[in-house]
């Protein structure tokens, strides 16, 4: 295969699919994605846009500013229920919206508006990024899933976990089987299988790119390992979520 194929990485996908005008679900289910998995560093950067400058925006008022606080209510509840499908619990999800929302509700401009939804965003995402290891019971365990949140588009070595928690291979090793229940080669593929499948359901591009972004190094060995765990192949899933 040429070595000039095109191809995309992950955060490519990431700020590619919130520009598209002709798709906004599709970049709302990947926005919540990012939300739900904890990725704070590209949550806060699409969040840059200030909101009332979001594409798709209905009129919901006739008032401009009343409009907007009717949508950034809808955000705030469609986040907050999106969050408790990923582990959060109920009370402190929809506490957290109700605080937010109150917040916009007082606000008195469209960038006071915009600032309390970053605000808002981010404050969700370190949250679920809490929420994933809540049963992790020591720093350096957290701190390697931190690291592998934030490197899933790229290939991630022992070393680098090593470098990152400041413990040995061997030992390392054996206190993330015991916190979490899975290898560090198990965690990794589990959290890139993950976001493979959004990939798959919320965008037409094509498998090997989804591949490629994730660090997978061949569509085989992706395809192969994403039937093991998923029960189809990537390209049966993608038809069935779309169906």
């Amino acid at each position: 295969m040429s070595a000039r194929r095109k191809t995309i990485s992950y955060q490519d996908y990431v700020s590619r699919e919130a520009r598209q005008p002709h798709a906004p679900l599709t970049a709302e289910i990947n926005f919540l994605n990012l939300i739900k998995t904890g990725d704070v560093r590209r949550v806060r950067a699409l969040c840059k846009e200030p909101f009332h400058e979001k594409e798709g925006l209905g009129i919901l008022s006739d008032d401009p500013m009343r409009n907007i606080r009717y949508h950034f209510v809808i955000t705030a509840a469609i986040i907050a229920r999106n969050c408790i499908e990923g582990g959060m619990s109920m009370p402190e999800s929809y506490g957290m919206s109700d605080y937010y929302i109150r917040l916009a509700d007082d606000a008195g401009t469209f960038e006071e508006i915009t600032e309390i939804h970053e605000d808002m965003c981010v404050a969700y995402a370190r949250r679920m990024r809490e929420v994933s290891k809540e049963d992790i019971f020591s720093r350096h365990v957290a701190e390697c899933i931190d690291y592998i949140y934030e490197h899933l588009d790229e290939k991630i070595r022992m070393e680098d976990l090593t470098r990152a928690s400041g413990l040995s291979e061997g030992y390392l090793s054996r206190l993330f089987k015991t916190e979490t229940n899975m290898t560090v080669t198990e965690y990794i593929t589990a959290k890139k299988i993950e976001t493979a499948r959004n990939m798959l359901a919320n965008s037409d591009y094509p498998i090997v790119w989804i591949s490629d972004a994730l660090a997978f190094p061949s569509q085989s060995y992706f395809t192969r390992v994403f039937t093991k765990r998923c029960k189809v192949t990537p390209a049966r899933y993608r038809k069935i979520s779309r169906r």
